[in-house]
């Protein structure tokens, strides 16, 4: 049997028309294997979560990417948490600092025994 070749046409005999629908299925896949890739970093990078929530079962793309919505939302709320008592004992630092200073400056214009006032300060400083 004779070799067979196939002819392929020059790029420039082709109409854009044609090369777009040429280049179509290859820019699909490529896109679809992105989607793909990603999500499978997804699934490695949150292992142990998918775990705990479904141990023993095969996770579906859809399962994967809600599942890490899931998780994102949950981490955020925590990270919200956290600056919010954060914020709080921040606050709190900074009004009993403020009233720390206003009852020194209290002491210093009002003529205090001085065994009140030391009694006075050492208790703020605990």
């Amino acid at each position: 049997m004779a070799p067979s070749t196939v002819f392929m046409e020059p790029d420039n005999l082709l109409t854009p028309k044609e090369k777009n629908k040429l280049r179509k299925p290859v820019v699909e896949k490529m896109r679809r294997d992105r989607i793909n890739s990603s999500i499978e970093q997804l699934k490695m990078l949150l292992e142990k979560e998918f775990q705990r929530h479904q141990p023993n079962s095969k996770l579906e793309k859809a399962d994967i990417l809600e599942m890490t919505v899931s998780y994102l939302k949950q981490q955020s709320q925590l990270q919200m948490k956290r600056s919010f008592h954060k914020s709080s004992q921040f606050d709190f630092r900074e009004g009993y600092s403020r009233c720390l200073q206003e009852a020194f400056h209290f002491l210093s214009l009002h003529k205090v025994r001085t065994e009140t006032q030391t009694k006075l300060l050492s208790h703020f400083q605990k």
